[in-house]
Parts: structure tokens; C-alpha cells; sequence
């Protein structure tokens, strides 16, 4: 390449050469030719800033030669008659090999500021990669590829260990903390233009990985501390209420003067509250299965009423609940248990909070899916709690001794799992209203 490019530099200097000479035979009839020697200035200086100082110097020299040969009295040889020209041809030398000089000075420079910003382009670009990546680890072959682009080399490595170079291959160290590896030629370029910075950028992933991967971990400690208190204080409370009920009626009734309505009041009273126990006990179990992933849904074709009927049920209050459900709802292929244990906290949640009022279910087809909506007529849900309600162990402003604060975050999940989703509706002292999405099955179109 660098042959070619001189063979070339050569055939622009002969060219211009003799392109200026036969230049200055017009020009002559207006001009003294001793002062037209300037114009073959500018040969020098075009091959002296593409093709380098030697070639330009050559290009003056042979600019004086054919100066004098065919420009300066006598003409045809190289010789000078008067003095007068002897100096011209000596200034004319002078100053091809000065604009030779600042020719070769100035193309340097261009190259030099070429090369810093390649080089700066290139250290925003490994900062890019090196930084931008989750883990450093993965960036590391597009930061190879693109030094190698840069050092216009065949192939590059990035490693994060040092490793020893050989014959063809040179081990650049990077701050102690890897190894660049390159062509040997590229070593000295590697080496000077490119290890440093590679080196700090490097360095500086690394800590921002260990930063980040130790704020995670932190995160997920305090996150788990939060989530130990939450269950603590559920345990302390909820669990210990109708132990200490239990407790206390089951004591009463082995006195031998409890009358028999007091004892058959106090047996009711264990059974009410055996049911609360189990039921805090199964919404612990299930948020336990949620959150380990092990609430895998068994799905099968089954009734949305039935499921619904089924929820209702469970409340032990059915005659609370109003039911809206269309006769034109398909089978849906789910969990039946984990929805109806789903629809079931919501029903009961509606009960709870809805002042006493009834609650109605409605169930529909819309839009190509099922929707459900169990409404209620409570004080209802301020708009920056609606979201915060889903949260395990949540429990909104006024909802003490309501529950335990699961059942929501349960029901989220468990519809989730199936495929579904919850929402909430409410304005304050409108009342409030869960919906609930369900996917129409793939074999089932929903009615124009």
C-alpha cells in the first residue's frame, strides 16, 4: 500500500511539474519567467501535503531543475547566464524546501488530531458499551470488535484475567484487572493510544457492578425484613385473636353453672372463630405458594357461574350478595379452586367494608373477554391507595381489626396465574368496584 501510494505521488509530482511548465509559456508574454517560478510552489506544496516531506523536497528540486532548464535563459540546458538568476533559482529552492517543511508539519498535525479524535470516538464508545451493560462480562466482545475496527486490525480480545502473549500475539496489561490482546504490530498503538483508558473504564464497570449487585441485595434485605415484620405483627395479632377467644370460651364452658344458651353461644363462638384462624392460615399458605412460584394453576374447562355460586357460598352470607351473571358466558379453561378461592376473598372483602350493605356480582361478556365486577356500597378507596391495596400485609388508613391485609395481594396473584386481571374503581363515598378480566378461550369467539 505505502509502494502504491508513492508510485502514485510520483505521477501527481511529474504531472504537475510538467503541467506548470508548459503553463508558463503563455504566461511569459505578459510576465518576466524569472518571477513565474512561484506557480511550480504549488505542485510542491500539494505533494508535500499528501505524500510527505521527502517527496515533496524531491518535487522542489525537480521544480528548480525544470525551472531553469526551460524557463531561465539560455534555455534547453541547465545552465544560468546572469546572476540575477542564479539567485532567483536559489530563493525558488529555498522556498520549495521551507513549503515542503510547513506542508509536512501541517499534514502531521491533521493526522495527529485525526488520530485523537479516533480516539476519543473510541473511548466514548467503549464507554458506552462497558457502562451501559448490565454486566461488564457481555460487553466485552463488542468492545474487542470495535478496537480492532478502530486499529484497523484483523482481531482483538478483551479478557478479565491476565494472560501471558505469544509470537503473533501481544498481552497488553489492563490496570491489573485484564488483558487486551492484539496483533504484536498493534501492540505499541495498544499500548499507548488505547490500554489506559480501556483500563479505568473497565476498572470503573466493575465497581459499578459491585455497587449495583450490592443495592440489590440490600434492597432484597430490607425488602425481606419488612416483608418478617409484616408476617410477625400478623401473627402477633391476627393469630393470637382467635387463639385467645378460643381459649377463653372453651375454659368457660367447663364450668358446671354455665346455663345451656351461654354454652351453646360459647361453642358458636369457637366455631366462628376456628374459621378465622383457618382462613388466615390458608391466605398465609397461599401468598407463601405465590411468592415461591409454587402456585402453579391446574387448569381444566370449568363454569365461571358455578365458581361464582361457589364463592358466595363460601362467605357464609350469601343472602348479602346479589348475582348478575349473563347466561351467554362460555367455559373457561382455569383453576376452578384458585378462582373461586380468589373471587371468594373479593366477595368477602366487599362484605367486609361495604357498611353492612348489600354486594352484587355481575359477570358478562366484553370486548372478546369476561368481565366481573363485584361491586359495593362503602365509604370507598382514595386514589392514592387503589394501587397500594394489592400489597401484601397492606391494610389502608381506618382498616384496623378488618383483616389481615392479604386477601388482595392473594387475589391478584392467584388471577394472574391463571391468566386474568384486577382492578380497582372508586371514589371516595361512591362505593367501590373490583373488576375482573378474564381471557376468552382460544376456541371461543365472544358474541357480536
Amino acid at each position: 500500500m505505502a509502494g502504491r501510494s508513492s508510485a502514485v505521488g510520483l505521477l501527481v509530482a511529474a504531472a504537475s511539474l510538467a503541467l506548470t511548465t508548459l503553463l508558463l509559456y503563455p504566461l511569459g508574454e505578459v510576465a518576466p519567467p524569472v518571477s513565474l517560478g512561484v506557480l511550480y510552489l504549488l505542485a510542491v506544496l500539494l505533494v508535500s501535503s499528501v505524500w510527505g516531506l521527502a517527496l515533496g523536497v524531491a518535487t522542489g528540486v525537480a521544480a528548480a531543475a525544470a525551472f531553469n532548464f526551460f524557463h531561465i535563459p539560455p534555455t534547453g540546458r541547465f545552465s544560468i547566464a546572469e546572476g540575477e538568476n542564479w539567485v532567483a533559482l536559489l530563493v525558488f529552492l529555498i522556498a520549495a524546501i521551507v513549503a515542503s517543511s510547513l506542508a509536512e508539519r501541517a499534514r502531521a498535525r491533521a493526522t495527529e488530531a485525526e488520530d485523537r479524535r479516533r480516539e476519543a470516538d473510541l473511548a466514548a464508545e467503549l464507554a458506552r458499551l462497558l457502562l451501559g451493560a448490565p454486566e461488564p462480562q457481555a460487553a466485552l466482545a463488542p468492545a474487542a470488535k470495535r478496537i480492532a475496527d478502530a486499529l484497523r486490525i484483523d482481531s482483538a480480545a478483551v479478557l478479565l484475567e491476565r494472560v501471558e502473549g505469544d509470537d503473533r500475539h501481544a498481552a497488553v496489561p489492563l490496570d491489573n484487572i485484564g488483558t487486551l490482546i492484539v496483533p504484536v504490530t498493534a501492540e505499541d498503538v495498544a499500548r499507548e493510544r488505547v490500554a489506559p483508558a480501556l483500563g479505568t473504564l473497565l476498572r470503573s464497570a466493575l465497581e459499578r457492578e459491585a455497587l449495583t449487585r450490592e443495592v440489590v441485595e440490600t434492597n432484597a434485605l430490607r425488602r425481606s425484613d419488612e416483608i418478617k415484620t409484616a408476617v410477625l405483627r400478623s401473627v402477633s395479632h391476627d393469630l393470637r385473636s382467635p387463639l385467645t377467644g378460643i381459649v377463653a370460651a372453651a375454659e368457660a364452658l367447663s364450668s358446671p353453672a354455665l346455663e345451656p344458651e351461654d354454652r351453646t353461644e360459647l361453642a358458636a363462638g369457637i366455631v366462628l372463630e376456628s374459621r378465622r384462624l383457618s382462613r388466615l392460615v390458608d391466605q398465609l399458605l397461599d401468598l407463601s405458594r405465590l411468592q415461591g412460584g409454587a402456585a402453579e394453576p391446574r387448569e381444566d374447562w370449568c363454569s365461571l357461574e358455578e365458581v361464582i355460586r361457589a364463592a358466595v357460598e363460601d362467605t357464609g352470607t350469601p343472602e348479602r350478595v346479589k348475582l348478575a351473571i349473563a347466561s351467554d358466558l362460555p367455559l373457561v379453561r382455569a383453576d376452578a379452586t384458585q378462582l373461586r378461592r380468589a373471587l371468594g376473598n373479593l366477595i368477602d372483602n366487599a362484605l367486609r367494608y361495604g357498611d353492612g350493605l348489600p354486594v352484587s356480582v355481575r359477570a358478562r361478556l366484553s370486548g372478546g373477554r369476561i368481565l366481573l365486577r363485584v361491586v359495593d356500597q362503602g365509604p370507598g378507596i382514595p386514589l392514592t391507595e387503589q394501587e397500594r391495596i394489592f400489597a401484601p400485609f397492606y391494610r389502608g388508613p381506618g382498616a384496623a381489626g378488618h383483616g389481615s391485609g392479604l386477601g388482595l395481594a392473594i387475589v391478584r396473584g392467584l388471577l394472574e396465574a391463571n391468566g386474568g386481571r384486577v382492578r380497582v374503581e372508586s371514589l371516595p363515598g361512591q362505593g367501590t368496584s373490583f373488576v375482573v378480566e378474564l381471557p376468552l378461550p382460544a376456541a371461543v369467539e365472544a358474541p357480536a
